[in-house]
């Protein structure tokens, strides 16, 4: 049973840590209860099965500064958990509380009314605060937006967003206003009875028209800031993505995604589940030439379509529920970012009159 685990400690949280001494205040971070029919295994082991994007190196430095403790006592990475251990990692600085602070940041909105809001969401800007990012983010400008709306506090759990998209990815999301419209909202997500639709560019010609890709996701254990694919349906969770070929372009493919589930980097590692990557997602390796020829003009051209579109080629594009309100069916759209649009322009140029091999 994990307790007080409403942010998922980061990595870095475990980073750069110094020794405690007697005088040091410490701060509860992380707190798990083992099993009662827990088998013995190593605390390092244990921890690095249960934190988030923390590796097994850096838990080890926190146990060997101090900051891992069972029943209240620092242990070393050797202790075996037993069942019942009360396990916390605690550190020399306080939890951030994750306070949003408004800041006036432009907003693309895209519809509005006194329930929701839908924005379009450009490449870069982190929706939630998180480690490293506390400023800055899609949440600190809808909460200066809404500043002055005495129904919303950004720091209330139950209105603002009903779900996210990766910092790299543009596209719309859908905010809600007020609780009731969360509770709504975040039902139909739950229910999968939303429609999203997105567009991507992908390495390598798709053969088939149209298909559906089936696969359990979760935390690849080789690459913990990756997300994988796997067979076993007992690990992972279920998820589902239908795609469409919309137009080849000699050695990438501009496909259409509509999600059934939305796990996390779902559409990029169904797709490089199928050995196609999204073109210049750097985390799953769309950041190398992986398709096309040897010669140096080509991966000229490639590495200038890079710098043309610097992030992983996806957006968000059409958004449809059920309004809160209403009980009518909305459906949103939004084109395609000027960097998406020419990186396509720039395939399309690249394979006229050209002959590939």
């Amino acid at each position: 049973m994990i307790e007080n685990f409403s942010e998922e400690i980061e990595d870095n949280d475990i980073d750069e840590i110094e020794a405690i001494g007697d005088e040091a205040q410490l701060y509860e971070h992380f707190r798990v209860v083992a099993d009662k029919g827990q088998a013995l295994v190593r605390v390092d082991k244990y921890l690095f099965d249960r934190i988030v994007n923390a590796s097994r190196n850096r838990i080890q430095k926190a146990a060997e500064a101090g900051f891992v403790m069972v029943n209240g006592k620092p242990v070393k990475c050797s202790y075996k958990v037993k069942p019942l251990d009360v396990i916390t990692v605690m550190m020399d600085r306080p939890r951030y509380e994750n306070e949003v602070v408004p800041e006036d940041i432009p907003l693309n909105i895209v519809y509005e009314d006194k329930y929701l809001m839908v924005v379009n969401k450009p490449a870069g800007l982190v929706v939630h605060p998180g480690h490293g990012n506390y400023h800055g983010t899609l949440v600190n400008a809808l909460a200066w937006h809404l500043k002055d709306d005495p129904d919303y506090d950004a720091n209330d759990p139950r209105v603002g967003l009903v779900h996210r998209i990766d910092k790299d990815t543009s596209g719309l999301l859908v905010i809600a206003k007020t609780p009731d419209a969360k509770t709504h909202l975040g039902l139909q997500f739950f229910n999968k009875t939303t429609k999203r639709k997105y567009r991507a560019l992908v390495w390598g010609i798709v053969e088939e028209n149209e298909g559906t890709v089936v696969g359990n996701i979760a935390r690849n254990p080789r690459d913990r800031m990756q997300m994988a694919v796997f067979e076993d349906p007992e690990i992972g969770k279920h998820a589902v993505t239908h795609y469409r070929v919309l137009e080849r372009l000699g050695y990438v493919t501009l496909v259409e995604c509509v999600l059934e589930t939305g796990r996390t980097h779902q559409i990029r590692v169904h797709m490089k589940h199928i050995g196609h990557v999204l073109f210049n997602d750097e985390r799953y390796g769309g950041h190398e030439i992986l398709k096309g020829t040897h010669f140096s003009k080509y991966k000229q051209f490639v590495n200038n379509c890079f710098d043309i579109c610097p992030r992983q080629a996806l957006h968000a594009m059409t958004l449809g529920f059920v309004h809160p309100h209403t009980g009518e069916e909305v459906y949103f759209t939004s084109e395609m970012p000027d960097d998406m649009t020419q990186l396509i322009d720039r395939w399309r140029g690249y394979i006229s009159n050209r002959e590939l091999e």
